[in-house]
């Protein structure tokens, strides 16, 4: 295991706390079946930046101990770190928005429907219902929010020390 340098340490800490503020603050709905989390954008940074993951893991762990689910905790936390981890290995920008659509609309769409239905009768059109609501609603943050920020993030003179030289390269192709 690689040591976190402290540049990174404080990129992961100002991201959690963008993500847990943004998440909460909002005056949208940030939790259950049909959802608009604005933060959400931000799980396709570790494709530019690695040290995003641990932040993002962290902001979305805080944000998700304000929900009514009490599962979100772990669920929709655990969603967001397979997300940002798939996200780093994607080969461009563009398949960079779809690990956070797919993997919050399997566990947090599985979870939502659990919490109303259990795994009673109704859980698979619960489930179907909840997939597609949280996928749309991820669909919005990641491939529109999350597409303009990889846009532009790059062409901040100040980021471009966070992101790796192979990512930079890819970029200007």
């Amino acid at each position: 295991m690689s040591k976190m340098s402290l540049r990174n340490l404080t990129l992961a800490a100002v991201l959690a706390a963008v993500y847990a503020v943004m998440t909460v603050a909002l005056p949208i709905p940030q939790y259950g079946a049909i959802q608009m989390r604005i933060s959400e954008a931000m799980t396709v940074l570790p494709f530019l930046f690695p040290a995003a993951t641990p932040g993002l893991f962290v902001g979305c762990f805080i944000a998700n101990l304000f929900s009514p689910y009490p599962l979100d905790i772990l669920c929709g936390s655990l969603a967001t770190l397979l997300a940002c981890i798939a996200t780093q290995h994607m080969p461009n920008r563009y398949l960079a928005s779809l690990p956070p659509v797919i993997f919050n609309m399997i566990i947090v769409g599985a979870e939502i429907a659990w919490f109303e239905t259990g795994f009673g009768p109704g859980f698979w059109s619960a489930y179907a219902f909840n997939a597609v609501t949280v996928g749309v609603g991820e669909l919005a943050a990641c491939f529109i929010l999350g597409q303009l920020l990889l846009s532009a993030l790059p062409r901040v003179e100040s980021l471009r020390p966070y992101i790796p030289e192979k990512r930079l390269h890819a970029l200007s192709r």
